[in-house]
């Protein structure tokens, strides 16, 4: 979609804003065309000794409200058009989070996250600054323009306002080949600063690695040589756009020269008077806005252009699942996985081929097998962060595709095996999924997933902040929040996904033993590499390569002897060993 039908679009929503600019910046340009008119009649009858007393007064005061009533009315349009283009930017920047809240793994494995975060600032800035100012800003340099070269060839001297008009084709050229490069230059600019964005973003977030790898100066070093690479590039933009000014100069320049000498050679003939010069001249001097308002609109408009064209192929891109779900509410029921196949993009191997399994509801499921077997990759084809190429996947009496995305999300509560905690305080972390949820409720949570104590201790209990990404917390305490999370969610469908790696055996039980009750009634699936995890599963899963191996109970995958029972083996003398 070009920005054109943004703009048309925008403008149909919001008629009323832009109707009430329009009239007051064409009551403007009326006033501004009478105010040389009425200076040069007043002139003439001041060279004639015609005007005099309460006449001079009058006339004077005149031009006075005038003044004033232009001057209020540019600031009521600049309210009016500003509070529109505001309303774009949130529209804009609302449309783009709503667009990337919803895609899913693929997108976001093909796109920084530095660019995304400029896009939703300086891009949107350029496109709702090119849809609001540049707009009214146009018009009323085209309004101006237009009545104020009809006054001066209808009503001063057609032929004086030919000539001064003879420099203005070459200053149109000279526009259309600035705004090119105007373009181009805009563009580079914007990806310049994505890109120092990026590394913005990339540096505080991984700033531990960085120090520990002793990385401080060479990270400083990118930055000095991302932050050069911007600032020329927004210069040169900047460059190309300062030359609409000289342009605008040399034409009126020109023009004045030209009205000054054909003017005055008019006024010796007597075929003009001096008032009528006089107004000629102020009309020349009005005609300085609309020539610099057309080069600071193609400005804007360049850079409007370029930003959209960052912009547009993000919020148009297909989401990486579809949400075409009817289902608007989960009604637990097992879980059935039918023939599934799954090739991540890019790759020749499938993670997943040939995959079955039932589950029925209110049972627990273990997911094991080697690093890459294809755990991780089954539960996100539970979420639908991806989808099958083959095979089907159910939920109680339907397809997990027959769900809104919204639905399926809502009755599943996930424990990923790097958990994420925002900046926030403890408790609203525990609370994420319910934040009506009481201190007591969130308190009986963390119990059961044996973190309580060890917020206890921290500086502020609950309301303790964890810092961007939990950093404030260990790894083995971060994990247990996003369990005490889950947990408090009650979704009828909990996946945890190797989420007892961080912590000690003693706290592994303790949390077993919590989960063991926290369990009844919800179907669980577990993906583990510690065995001892799923003594009390249902039933287990063993993955090797994308396929089902083994399944049974915990005792008869033992009993079989084949890759569960070694693991299961070396998992006991590790423990002994450990013990001893």
């Amino acid at each position: 979609m070009p920005l054109s039908h943004l703009v048309g679009g925008f403008v149909r929503r919001h008629w009323r804003a832009y109707a009430a600019s329009g009239m007051m910046l064409l009551a403007i340009a009326v006033l501004t065309v009478w105010l040389p008119r009425q200076v040069g009649h007043m002139v003439d009858a001041l060279v004639a000794r015609q005007l005099h007393g309460d006449a001079l007064l009058r006339g004077v005061g005149l031009l006075l409200a005038a003044g004033v009533a232009i001057y209020f009315l540019r600031v009521g349009w600049r309210l009016q058009l500003y509070a529109a283009a505001y309303r774009m930017g949130v529209e804009l920047r609302t449309q783009l989070y709503q667009r990337l809240a919803l895609q899913g793994p693929r997108f976001f494995q093909t796109r920084r996250t530095g660019d995304l975060m400029a896009l939703a600032t300086n891009d949107a800035d350029a496109v709702e600054m090119a849809v609001g100012e540049a707009m009214l800003a146009g018009f009323d340099g085209t309004l101006t323009l237009v009545l104020v070269v009809g006054m001066m060839t209808l009503g001063v001297d057609w032929r004086l306002a030919l000539v001064v008009l003879l420099p203005f084709p070459a200053m149109a050229l000279c526009f259309w080949w600035i705004s090119r490069h105007v373009h181009e230059a805009s563009h580079q600019a914007l990806d310049a600063f994505g890109q120092l964005n990026d590394h913005v973003q990339e540096t505080l977030s991984g700033v531990r690695t960085l120090r520990a790898l002793g990385l401080e100066a060479r990270s400083s070093q990118r930055f000095a040589q991302l932050a050069k690479e911007a600032a020329d590039a927004s210069f040169q933009s900047q460059r190309w756009e300062a030359t609409y000014e000289p342009a605008v100069g040399f034409t009126l320049s020109t023009a004045i020269v030209l009205a000054l000498g054909f003017g005055g050679w008019l006024v010796w003939r007597g075929e003009m008077t001096v008032g009528q010069l006089t107004s000629f001249g102020m009309y020349l001097g009005t005609l300085i806005w609309p020539m610099f308002a057309a080069g600071w609109v193609l400005a804007l408009i360049e850079r409007g252009r370029a930003a959209w064209a960052r912009l547009q192929p993000v919020l148009a891109e297909p989401l990486t699942v579809d949400d075409h779900g009817h289902v608007a509410q989960v009604l637990p029921g097992p879980i059935a996985v039918q023939a599934v196949q799954f090739t991540y993009p890019g790759q020749a191997v499938p993670a997943l081929h040939g995959v079955s399994l039932h589950l029925p509801a209110g049972h627990t499921l273990g997911l094991v097998g080697p690093t890459g077997a294809g755990k991780s990759t089954l539960l996100k084809l539970l979420l639908r962060q991806w989808a099958p190429q083959e095979g089907v996947i159910h939920w109680g009496e339907h397809a997990l595709a027959d769900y809104t995305l919204a639905a399926l999300r809502a009755g599943i509560a996930w424990v990923p095996q790097e958990a994420f905690l925002f900046s926030a305080s403890v408790a609203e972390n525990i609370a994420l999924a319910r934040p009506d949820a009481s201190r007591a409720q969130i308190e009986a949570a963390a119990r059961q997933a044996a973190v309580h104590d060890d917020i206890q201790r921290l500086p502020r209990g609950y309301d303790t902040p964890v810092g961007e990404r939990g950093v404030t917390l260990s790894g083995g305490q971060r994990q247990r929040v996003a369990i005490a999370r889950a947990l408090l969610a009650d979704a009828p469908l909990l996946l945890l996904d190797d989420t007892l790696s961080a912590v000690d055996t003693g706290t592994e039980a303790q949390i077993l033993a919590a989960l063991r009750q926290a369990r009844q009634g919800r179907t669980v699936i577990i993906a583990s590499h510690r065995l001892s995890t799923l003594l009390d599963a249902d039933q287990i899963v063993v993955l090797r390569h994308g396929h089902i191996t083994e399944r049974g109970t915990h005792r008869e995958l033992v009993e079989h002897n084949g890759w569960y029972a070694k693991q299961w083996r070396v998992q006991q003398l590790e423990a002994s060993l450990n013990a001893e």
